[in-house]
């Protein structure tokens, strides 16, 4: 992927001190790397049977959609609370400070439906985690997860089933 990382801006104290923020506009503006990153998502679910796809808010979304085209698979948003009409199943999660909540349909997937998670970036694993607790309690079958970014030091491959296929482009 090397043209991929050439296009990842490194955005120093953002959103707040500390943080190295991965800016993925450059990527997304650039059609022709934006496509073989979808391809390069894609490649190790070709023929894997994946349904749905599974977008986490809000860049999984960008990333999610156009992954279900090239899969031939549904789009299923995981939300933020209150985004989605009722009825919903959500599942909580802890954050550095606090708890937050991922939605979705109760109808947005079927039983045993066979479903990838996507993210732009896997950081502490959280959220990818509530991602997959979530997709279990509608009842569906998880292949996987297949995000841009995996920010090695913070470990968050650790936090997620032991036995799940993840698949990450790039490496920090």
């Amino acid at each position: 992927m090397p043209d991929f990382e050439a296009l990842i801006r490194a955005v120093p104290d953002f959103p707040k001190p500390g943080v190295i923020f991965r800016n993925m506009s450059p990527l997304l503006a650039d059609a022709g790397s934006f496509a073989r990153c979808i391809d390069a998502l894609a490649e190790p679910w070709q023929g894997s049977g994946v349904q749905a796809v599974c977008g986490i808010e809000s860049r999984g979304f960008i990333f999610g959609s156009a992954l279900a085209q090239k899969l031939h698979a549904g789009f299923v948003p995981l939300r933020k609370p209150g985004k989605l009409p009722p009825p919903v199943v959500s599942v909580d999660y802890a954050l550095e400070y606090g708890v937050d909540r991922l939605e979705a349909r109760n109808d947005a997937l079927h039983s045993n439906e066979r479903v990838l998670i996507v993210d732009d970036v896997l950081a502490t694993g959280g959220t990818l985690d509530a991602a997959c607790r979530l997709v279990d309690a509608i009842g569906a079958t998880l292949v996987g997860a297949s995000v841009v970014i995996e920010l090695d030091a913070l470990q968050g491959r650790r936090r997620l089933p032991p036995a799940m296929r993840l698949h990450a482009l790039m490496h920090y």
